[in-house]
């Protein structure tokens, strides 16, 4: 069947390519004018793309954040590594001064119309005896012997602290308390805050490495009643028909040794020992309130000190119900059997 359109003077055929080629002139296109619809088309294209990479990265990073936030206590690239990618920010509680101890600040990591804003609480807090550590016995320690000087621990992941470094004033320590972090990196960003306030304050040198090694979190194990905490020579009464003890323990010593006592019958009740290694941990006592045991001083209401191995060392003995479990000479047996565990020379 013949097609008159596809006819062409000289009697050939010009088929489908000819109609193509000559759909633009019959339209009234030319090829410029083509050409500048496709690079407006184009442009536009582009800046949408522009456009919304800039909105995923200013949502999704701290593209356009603070290099540092919490007056200058840690860098924004340390929170997202411990909080995640986001933009950064920060508000201050207290003096505004996070090298003050008692001041806080909180860090945010967001990601804007996304959600899943992340919390970091830093913290220098205030000085004091042992007691504050009561719960370590659940925590991963990193001691400073592996750890380049860098020494502390996390709790559950979700709290932890880190000895500012030596050449500081004892009893100082950055906290962080966060949902949103495992344990490393948890006691990294609590390492970074120590080395930054150590800086503002001019001490310590040169800044601690972030740990790489933490210890297993203690477990409740049955109370041993003739090793109690794992320390042959402590012993505790039998209690015939009480209800039953578990205790926890640190598995480390460096920076503290912890141990808690306690029973599902009476949750509001422990029995805490603790032993604070590093003198970092706590203030020295400024007076001498008299002999404890042997050659231990009283330090508090339930905590001695004593040298060993030429370091200044506490121990903290604590009682909150479960007195059927203490006998008269709990307080010697745990400071002879508590120095032989961490070769002290003998306290009695």
């Amino acid at each position: 069947m013949d097609n008159k359109d596809d006819d062409r003077p000289d009697g050939s055929t010009a088929g489908l390519a000819g109609r193509v080629d000559a759909a633009p002139g019959r339209r009234g296109f030319t090829t410029r004018p083509l050409r500048v619809q496709a690079l407006v088309a184009m442009t536009g294209v582009a800046a949408v793309t522009a456009g919304a990479g800039f909105f995923l990265a200013d949502n999704l990073t701290n593209m356009s954040g603070p290099d540092v936030v919490c007056d200058g206590a840690v860098s924004a690239d340390e929170v997202n590594d411990a909080l995640g990618w986001g933009k950064v920010s920060s508000t201050m509680y207290g003096d505004g001064k996070l090298d003050t101890p008692g001041a806080s600040c909180a860090a945010m990591v967001s990601n804007g119309i996304f959600g899943n804003d992340r919390f970091a609480v830093i913290e220098l807090p205030k000085a004091g005896d042992l007691a504050r550590f009561k719960y370590d016995a659940e925590s991963q320690l990193f001691a400073a012997s592996a750890n380049g000087g860098a020494a502390g621990a996390v709790h559950k992941s979700s709290y932890g602290f880190a000895l500012l470094p030596k050449d500081c004033a004892n009893g100082q320590r950055a906290t962080v308390k966060s949902r949103s972090s495992d344990a490393r990196k948890l006691a990294g960003l609590a390492t970074a805050v120590a080395n930054r306030v150590a800086a503002q304050q001019g001490c310590g040198g040169a800044p601690l490495p972030a740990p790489r090694e933490l210890t297993p979190a203690g477990a409740d194990r049955p109370l041993n009643r003739d090793a109690v905490c794992g320390l042959p020579g402590l012993t505790m009464p039998d209690t015939p028909g009480g209800p039953v003890y578990q205790e926890t323990v640190t598995n480390a010593t460096d920076p503290l040794w912890a141990c808690r006592i306690h029973s599902d019958a009476d949750l509001r009740s422990a029995i805490t020992f603790s032993i604070g290694t590093d003198p970092r941990l706590v203030q020295p006592w400024t007076l001498d309130p008299g002999p404890a045991f042997g050659r231990a001083h009283w330090v508090g209401q339930h905590e001695v000190m004593a040298t060993c191995q030429g370091r200044p060392t506490r121990f903290r003995f604590e009682v909150d119900g479960f007195r059927d479990l203490i006998g008269k000479t709990t307080w010697e047996q745990f400071l002879t059997a508590g120095a032989k565990a961490i070769d002290c020379e003998p306290i009695l």
